[in-house]
């Protein structure tokens, strides 16, 4: 699904932008620019849904580009995230910039490509949303989009709908109202509990019903508070279950056997950023 978002990645900085070009590759068609006014040609030629853009860059800086591009018709409707020193950010720019986030330079790559998916994911959403069939309910696969990214893009959107998941026979229902959950049912199970549930799924599908509503509110963490907490659980649970597996796989020693040397190395389970390409060590990028 997030295949279909456009993005612009410009950069002056031609290692900063093959780096994250590499990385945000599998997530959206990705095109690259080296200035603002080849920028404007490729926006002119293949509008983009998104603009990751340099703030600072000789002749037409990232601000202006911003500007150029919404004043035309044709090439304005596009989210932006802007990147810039922290000075810039607090001394030069301001939410009337009409950036949608920004990104503080010097940045490491994998959160730089964590936050620009969390965009992906939230325009794709719109995408399919404005594709959806006469019922007015968007159906997904959650091997398109888990369930992380689903309820963080539609907390960004500030989205009010009936988010449906199903799974082996098994179905939660979350209720949103402008991004932050307020009721959640799984089985016996109600809200932070149901949420938590459901979490960890990487297969079934989704419903997202705009008209569906509710009532109740059975959750106490608002959105952002219920991914962080049951993300903890999960990894919480993981960490036991792998220290259960490892001893129950260590043999038992033999009386008459000599004591022998070991040595045992720890690998630590790719991130989310990770899996976009970038699995080994992290990347410090700057100007």
């Amino acid at each position: 699904m997030a295949n279909d978002v456009k993005l612009l990645l410009v950069d002056d900085n031609p290692m900063v932008l093959g780096m994250l070009q590499q990385a945000l590759s599998t997530l959206a068609q990705v095109a690259t620019a080296s200035d603002s006014a080849d920028a404007l040609l490729k926006a002119v030629d293949s509008p983009p849904d998104l603009l990751v853009c340099d703030y600072r860059m000789p002749g037409m800086d990232g601000r202006q580009l911003v500007e150029k591009l919404k004043s035309r018709p044709a090439t304005a409707n596009f989210s932006t995230v802007l990147m810039a020193s922290k000075a810039d950010i607090a001394e030069r720019l301001s939410p009337q910039d009409a950036a949608d986030d920004y990104l503080e330079k010097p940045f490491f790559l994998k959160e730089a490509t964590r936050r620009i998916k969390r965009m992906i994911d939230r325009i794709a959403l719109e995408k399919l949303a404005k594709t959806a069939p006469s019922d007015g309910v968007v159906r997904g696969s959650l091997a398109q989009m888990n369930v992380i990214d689903l309820m963080q893009s539609l907390e960004m959107g500030r989205k009010s709908c009936r988010l449906t998941l199903t799974n082996e026979g098994e179905k939660c229902e979350v209720f949103f109202v402008e991004g932050q959950v307020k009721h959640a049912t799984y089985g016996e199970l109600l809200g932070d509990a149901a949420v938590f549930k459901v979490l960890r799924w990487t297969g079934g599908n989704f419903e997202l019903d705009f008209e569906g509503k509710t009532d109740k509110e059975t959750t106490q963490l608002n959105t952002q508070g219920l991914l962080m907490e049951g993300l903890r659980l999960l990894d919480e649970s993981q960490r036991d279950a792998g220290g259960e597996a490892e001893a129950a796989a260590e043999p038992a020693a033999a009386p008459s056997a000599p004591p022998v040397a070991t040595q045992t190395a720890a690998v630590a389970p790719p991130s989310a950023a990770g899996r976009s390409g970038h699995d080994e060590e992290d990347v410090l990028l700057d100007n």
